[in-house]
């Protein structure tokens, strides 16, 4: 597998693209008096032109709660089918941002709150990430076995695809 670390624009572009294409991540939040981490699957409602991964979530979930004590927070994309994964450390901003909850509203979101749009449990939650690591094949599974399979046959050096570090 070669490292292709990206940068900026490039590295915004490759971020969106994975979070998109898998959307839903586990997003881990950090308790005060504990050793683990609590990760909990979110959807993503949107990944910014800065590469800000945006969500809608609840005031009275334990990752609310966590995120009371400590901004920091990790977030992990896999997707197996096409050996895609991103790895993502951050920092969480919470607001009660009118605009944001109005446009990301949607029948999925409305399933978590049942008093509408105007619940006063909805927050928004914006992941600004500070580190980021990703691995990709950028072909099918099928195909990465079958190259797998022919490096370890050969001895020759197959590339299986790529991974990097992506500094936003």
């Amino acid at each position: 597998m070669g490292t292709e670390n990206l940068y900026n624009q490039e590295a915004v572009e490759k971020l969106k693209k994975i979070v998109d294409q898998i959307d839903i991540g586990m997003l881990g939040t950090y308790p005060k008096d504990s050793d683990y981490i609590h990760a909990i699957p979110m959807s993503r409602q949107e990944v910014d032109e800065e590469g800000n991964i945006w969500f809608l979530f609840s005031s009275e979930s334990e990752t609310h709660k966590h995120l009371q004590d400590t901004a920091k927070v990790s977030l992990l994309y896999s997707d197996v089918r096409n050996y895609s994964f991103l790895s993502i450390s951050g920092e969480a901003e919470i607001s009660q941002d009118r605009d944001r909850i109005e446009k990301y509203w949607n029948k999925m979101v409305e399933g978590w709150f049942d008093r509408g749009k105007e619940d006063p449990r909805i927050r928004v939650l914006k992941v600004v990430p500070y580190e980021a690591h990703y691995w990709d094949t950028k072909s099918s599974k099928l195909i990465t076995f079958f190259k797998v399979a022919a490096r370890a046959i050969t001895g020759s050096n197959i590339e299986t695809g790529e991974q990097g570090d992506l500094n936003l």
